[in-house]
């Protein structure tokens, strides 16, 4: 069964988008630009360095970007090249990233809430004034039962 832009806004999958994706970036420390790349890499499941490039062309410039998501875990290489037959590495999201993003569904869809504990969710220890809102807005949506049209 092919999904339509009626299922979709129905869905209401998108109505909470933007504090479940503030929260991913801050518990995981990640940029935003860097969390929705990651989201498209997953989507293309295997991918090289310069799908990635082509990837990027719609974020904000950050040439650091590959190797900073390289060293904290985020992308892993799949395939190493050789030099003779494969001409360059194959890379794929690491488990630690397709977590994170089953869970934002999960949160999405409403299966999961926002995790409110302080131990567990540094924004909701509340040290800048933006954590302050931001917990705020967690809470509202943890309280929302119409969240996803289910």
């Amino acid at each position: 069964m092919r999904l339509s832009s009626t299922d979709l806004k129905e869905l209401g999958l998108l109505k909470h988008y933007r504090i479940i994706r503030k929260w991913a970036c801050k518990t995981c420390n990640l940029k935003d630009a860097d969390l929705e790349l990651l989201i498209y890499l997953d989507a293309i499941n295997l991918f090289t360095k310069d799908d990635f490039k082509k990837g990027t062309y719609s974020y904000s410039w950050d040439n650091r970007r590959w190797n900073r998501l390289l060293k904290e875990g985020w992308i892993k290489v799949w395939r190493e090249r050789n030099r003779t037959t494969q001409k360059y590495n194959i890379y794929k999201v690491s488990v630690k990233c397709k977590q994170l993003i089953a869970r934002m569904y999960r949160i999405m869809l409403g299966e999961e809430d926002i995790p409110t504990n302080s131990k567990t969710n540094m924004i909701m220890k509340q040290n800048s004034y933006m954590d302050k809102v931001l917990s705020r807005a967690i809470i509202n949506v943890n309280k929302d039962k119409n969240k996803y049209g289910l």
